[in-house]
Parts: C-alpha cells; sequence; structure tokens
C-alpha cells in the first residue's frame, strides 16, 4: 500500500560522524518516510531538531541533489551567504555539485521539523565547509577523511 503510518516509520538517532563531531548532533533526529515507502533511488526524511540542535556539520553534497521545506517551527539556515531565517513553508535547493556549505539551527524554544528530499547516488562525497573532514560514501559504507584524503587524527593511522 502506498499509504506510508508515519508513526510507524523507521527513526533515525544519533550521527554516523567520527568523534567528537558526533556529539554536535545531540537533539536531532529524523523520521524515514522513503525508507518506510520502499524508496531507493531518492531520501525522503523528516528531520527533527529540539530547541539549540542542529541538523548536520555545514556541508555540501558532490553528487546528490537535496531539497528542503520547514514544515514547523523556525530555523537557522547558515551557508555561505550567511544566516537565514525560515519558517513554515520557506524553502531552499541545494544542487549537487555546489560548494555551498549549509546546514539548519533551531535557534528557537520549540521543536523545529524540516522535510528533506534528496537523491541517493551510488557514489557520493560531501565536503564539510568549517572543518577539515570529507565522507565519501560507496556500497553503504560512509568513509571519513580529511579533505586531501588523508586519514583523521586517531583513527587509528
Amino acid at each position: 500500500m502506498p499509504v506510508i503510518d508515519i508513526s510507524k516509520a523507521p527513526v533515525k538517532t544519533g550521527s554516523i560522524y567520527p568523534k567528537p563531531y558526533d556529539a554536535e548532533m545531540a537533539g536531532r533526529w529524523s523520521i524515514r518516510l522513503g525508507q518506510a515507502g520502499g524508496l531507493t533511488q531518492y531520501g525522503v526524511n523528516i528531520v527533527v531538531l529540539e530547541p539549540g540542535a542542529k541538523s548536520s556539520l555545514r556541508h555540501w553534497h558532490q553528487n546528490e541533489d537535496e531539497f528542503v521545506i520547514v514544515t514547523q517551527g523556525t530555523c537557522t539556515l547558515v551557508d555561505d551567504a550567511g544566516r537565514h531565517e525560515m519558517s513554515v513553508g520557506a524553502c531552499a535547493a541545494f544542487p549537487a555539485g555546489d560548494p555551498n556549505g549549509h546546514h539548519f539551527i533551531n535557534e528557537t524554544d520549540e521543536e523545529a521539523r524540516f522535510l528533506v528530499v534528496g537523491t541517493k547516488a551510488p557514489h557520493e562525497v560531501a565536503t564539510y565547509s568549517d572543518i577539515d573532514m570529507r565522507v565519501e560514501m560507496a556500497d553503504g559504507t560512509a568513509v571519513f577523511t580529511r579533505k586531501d584524503g588523508s586519514p583523521l587524527p586517531g583513527d587509528g593511522a
């Protein structure tokens, strides 16, 4: 059946970021609607940000498009152009390959939510704007390195 019961959709908490960056994602979780519906070519998630939480480290995608629409509360989009307050109905688009590092922060006292739709490229590289880190995703595996491809400190290298 194509109708998705949101209350039964998978929920993802935590982060795939290596330490110490994983701790920065406290107060962020997502409802995996695309996964619940069996979608494989793109992801559809409701991202929930508790007060003070952020969606991710500021990043941009080499091979994946992202589209966001705020569905509850107010978020602040932080990108290379600055800070943009976004309330219900506000949208943002991030084309693949555009090095505009971005993330969302909930700077209010109320929960905020946004719907994010993004492609699922078979091979993806995301670069983190404010730190010396990138991630390469292939075959469901994430490998974090410095931007030049060398190992991150503390990974046993």
